[in-house]
Formats: structure tokens, sequence, C-alpha cells
């Protein structure tokens, strides 16, 4: 569970700089060189290097070298990298409803109790 959290953590870092979540919508869409990602968002080169590090680390996004010239990188989104925020958000849901059905059973026992204790104390 321990790993699922970091794993979490690790995606949710990743995604809280806007600049990286402007380059996950952009490779969202097509695999980019990072000077292409740079002159689309009008960053430095050594930025670029610098997010794609970090959504690389968290697992959000792929390199690979073109075939014909392994001097150009292309990065693309790792749609699995998403998984584990995913999953996360899914239980969500189901924990609220649980926490929900519970405040209800109490309520449903409390509520009825606390009025008729109301009822002979008057």
């Amino acid at each position: 569970m321990e790993t699922d959290q970091d794993d979490v953590d690790a995606v949710l870092a990743a995604l809280a700089d806007p600049t990286r979540r402007r380059i996950v919508d952009l490779l969202g869409s097509r695999a980019h060189r990072p000077g292409e990602l740079a002159d689309l968002l009008g960053v430095s080169a050594p930025i670029i290097s610098r997010h794609l590090r970090t959504l690389l680390q968290a697992g959000l996004v792929g390199d690979e070298r073109v075939p014909d010239d392994a001097r150009i990188r292309l990065f693309r989104l790792r749609t699995r990298g998403m998984a584990p925020l995913i999953a996360w958000l899914a239980r969500l849901p189901a924990d609220w409803d649980d926490q929900l059905a519970g405040f209800k059973a109490y309520a449903e026992v409390r509520v009825p109790a606390a009025r008729a204790e109301q009822r002979a104390g008057r």
C-alpha cells in the first residue's frame, strides 16, 4: 500500500507544475522533440529538459530515439503512468459512500432517540 501511495505522490508532484501539465497536454496529442516543446511553450531547452526528466521519473512520459538519427529523442505520453492516480481516485467514491452510509445509519438511530429524549424531558 505504501508503494501505491508513493506512486500517487510522485504523479501528483510531477503534475503540480503548470508547465509540466502543459507538456502532458501537448504529448497527449502526439510525440514531440524537446525543442518542439520548448518552442510551443516559449521556454528554454534546459527548462524543458528539467521538466521532462521529472515527468520521466514519475513514469508519465517515455522517450525513444529515432532509428535513423540517434541524436533525435522523441517524448510521448505513457498512459499507464497515470494508473496509480486513476486507481487512487477511483477508490475515493467508494470510501465516501461507506462513510456516508455509516453516517446515515448513525443518524437514523441517533436522531430519533435524541428526539424521544427531548420529548421525555419536556
